[in-house]
């Protein structure tokens, strides 16, 4: 009986998984844009009058390269966000779902699943340890995808490397570094591109475990 309120306790989670695995996909995409513009921006070199922000408040006109960065750099920002809210919606349905398949609690309250991503220092391994613990709980059976450790890797390599969320530049400091050290900014970029792609496939695989264990156990009930 406890089996069958717990599992009818369960929230659809196939469509947010897919709503976070396109999101991560855009995301990469986004991202990948970005490169492409940097790419652009080193190749044209930066212009006689110097970078885009000159000190103490004064700025050029931006040339159309430029200019089209900004857009790209906007349009990747909003990416981004959209990216974190199907995400987290998908993190918070298959905790849920986790509880409710195990009737143990789980090792990290709900305001982490938000406050996780944001506090310094924790923001280092409690997303990741959420991940782990949400499989842990909801899939015993089976051992943590490799995937998982892919994806967190790429993401902080990219957080440090100053595009993630340690990133602090304003987009024409961002113009500025693509004319002086364009290989930094890349590399920093493949790890975001590499992190969206694990991520997209970490939330396949950790749903999929999921939802293998739930129909076991209603096949197991009738």
């Amino acid at each position: 009986m406890k089996d069958q309120i717990a599992r009818s306790a369960l929230r659809p989670v196939r469509g947010t998984a897919l709503c976070a695995v396109a999101a991560l996909v855009l995301v990469g995409m986004a991202w990948t844009a970005r490169a492409v513009w940097q790419i652009r921006l080193a190749t044209a070199g930066q212009p006689s009058s110097g970078p885009p922000d000159q000190g103490d408040g004064q700025h050029r006109p931006l040339t159309g390269l430029e200019d089209a960065y900004h857009i790209v750099s906007s349009l990747g920002d909003a990416a981004t966000v959209v990216c974190a809210i199907a995400f987290i919606t998908w993190l918070w349905r298959v905790r849920d779902n986790a509880y409710a398949l195990s009737a143990q609690r789980p090792r990290y309250s709900s305001p982490w699943v938000y406050l996780g991503w944001i506090i310094p220092i924790a923001n280092l391994w409690i997303p990741r340890a959420l991940v782990a613990d949400i499989h842990r709980t909801g899939a015993p059976e089976q051992p943590l995808p490799r995937v998982v450790n892919w994806w967190w890797a790429l993401w902080l390599v990219g957080m440090v490397s100053g595009v993630g969320l340690m990133y602090t530049d304003s987009t024409d400091e961002v113009i500025a570094r693509a004319y002086s050290d364009v290989g930094l900014l890349l590399a920093a970029d493949a790890a975001m591109v590499g992190a969206a792609v694990a991520g997209a496939l970490m939330v396949r695989a950790l749903t999929s475990a999921q939802e293998d264990r739930r129909a076991a156990g209603v096949a197991a009930l009738q």
